[in-house]
């Protein structure tokens, strides 16, 4: 039923949840209680004066009559249906069924959206738990105590004739062992905190760098000057002392501070705007905003694609925005696949630095080597968000004789906006799903699958 048809059942609905009498709002209005019938049943339309009256007697706005439901709640209701389509629920009957029962509608999304919001936390904790160390060791620290105490009771309790000096050495091992879980116990629940106290939690080097990295938009405008060479990169190092505690993650930045200085000088941001705005498909194609092509880019900046999509992920929200664009993501593999660098969408979340889904062109692009690959994605288990990617892999480093050069591959993401365009496909549907990582991905029929889901929907 089309939305517009459906004036009278809010009508209806609202009268009923006031408690008002169907004659008593009919003679409100000027109009036969059989006439109000027949436009609650929506067999009569109705606009103009006569709904402003109605309006008014209901004490509500006639936008809430005439428009129901808003198109948001509408939206999630679908996205609920899709996510469950076992249940069987009557897609082609949504409209009515929000503009009817407002309130159930409204009870169904709120849950739909507090189980997306649980399934996001079971993914981070989930990640967390397969490839944090510092949260591995004080979980395997508290079941380690755990295990000591119990089998020092169990000693206790099954030794009847037991002397008085072992005995309480086994008092004195528990007592110990006890401390000792409490203190693991408290270094779990911190490591667990996700709030204020993940600030301060021990990371590993890269996930510090990831969280300097974050916290400046990846942009680094201290290496955008032109001439900014090795006294700017010790500059930045000497500003990251409260914020990288290891010697580690200062190399680890050290080097993604060259590399970025490195692509700065060769790619000047202006110069890449300029193409963005004048290269034909760089930005814009098939009328809306679809781009930035890397690999049209490049071809306009004699550049290497993989720099190009270096330093359209560096580029400022603004200026994305000033040209119909919205924000780019950015993952590299070495060759053993183990991720480099990660900058997540919103949308796209990543895993922390390993793991990732396989199925990503990323990790195809090592089998191709030198070959620009682009697909449309979209995440197993949702319904909504269809996201273009390039990816390529290239050599890292300069050519050494007679050894096989060293490859990386970079993957560019970006939310689709614009029309899909797959080759032999015409819509959105014919993007391939992928996951996140095997634990949390609901796409149970993979072939690449390495490891069962936790979360129970199958897709």
């Amino acid at each position: 039923m089309a939305r517009s048809t459906l004036t009278g059942s809010r009508i209806r609905e609202r009268r009923m949840g006031q408690g008002v009498r169907q004659a008593d709002l009919a003679r409100r209005v000027g109009i036969s209680p059989s006439y109000l019938n027949l436009i609650e049943h929506n067999r009569r339309r109705i606009g103009g004066k006569l709904l402003l009256l109605i309006a008014a007697a209901l004490e509500v706005e006639p936008a809430t009559l005439s428009e129901g439901a808003e198109e948001a709640l509408i939206a999630t209701l679908r996205d609920a249906a899709a996510a469950r389509p076992r249940a069987g629920a009557e897609v082609a009957r949504l409209d009515e069924f929000a503009g009817r029962f407002p309130g159930w509608a409204r009870l169904l999304s709120d849950e739909h959206s507090r189980a997306e919001g649980l399934e996001q936390e079971v993914e981070a904790l989930t990640d967390r738990l397969a490839h944090d160390p510092h949260l591995a060791a004080s979980l395997h620290e508290v079941l380690s105590t755990v295990t000591a105490i119990h089998s020092a009771a169990e000693i206790l309790v099954g030794e009847d004739a037991l002397e008085p000096e072992w005995q309480h050495r086994f008092h004195r091992n528990i007592t110990e062992d006890s401390q000792r879980l409490a203190e693991g116990a408290q270094r779990l629940v911190a490591e667990l905190d996700m709030g204020q106290t993940r600030e301060t939690a021990q990371d590993s080097p890269q996930e510090d760098v990831a969280r300097y990295l974050d916290r400046r938009a990846y942009h680094l405008a201290a290496l955008e000057v032109p001439g900014a060479g090795k006294a700017a990169i010790e500059a930045l190092l000497s500003e990251t002392e409260g914020e990288l505690g290891t010697a580690a993650a200062r190399f680890i930045l050290r080097r993604h501070l060259h590399l970025y200085a490195a692509d700065a000088a060769r790619l000047p941001q202006a110069d890449l705007l300029a193409a963005l705005d004048a290269v034909p498909g760089a930005a814009r194609a098939g009328g809306g905003p679809t781009g930035p092509d890397p690999v049209a880019l490049a071809h306009a900046l004699e550049a290497d694609i993989a720099r190009v999509m270096r330093r359209l992920a560096t580029l400022p929200a603004e200026a994305l925005a000033a040209r119909g664009l919205g924000q780019l993501g950015l993952v590299i593999c070495d060759a053993s696949g183990t991720l480099t660098f990660r900058k997540p969408l919103a949308e796209f979340p990543l895993p922390r630095f390993g793991a990732a889904c396989p199925l990503w062109p990323l990790f195809r692009a090592l089998s191709r080597p030198m070959t620009p690959l682009r697909d449309h994605l979209r995440l197993a288990g949702r319904t909504e968000g269809v996201f273009a990617v390039h990816a390529i892999a290239t050599p890292q480093g300069p050519p050494v004789a007679d050894r096989a050069p060293d490859f990386a591959a970079h993957m560019l993401i970006r939310a689709a906006s614009g029309p899909v365009d797959l080759p032999g496909a015409a819509t959105a549907e014919a993007a391939q799903h992928v996951g996140v990582t095997c634990r949390i991905c609901q796409k149970s029929t993979c072939p690449a699958r390495r490891e069962p889901s936790i979360l129970t929907d199958g897709f």
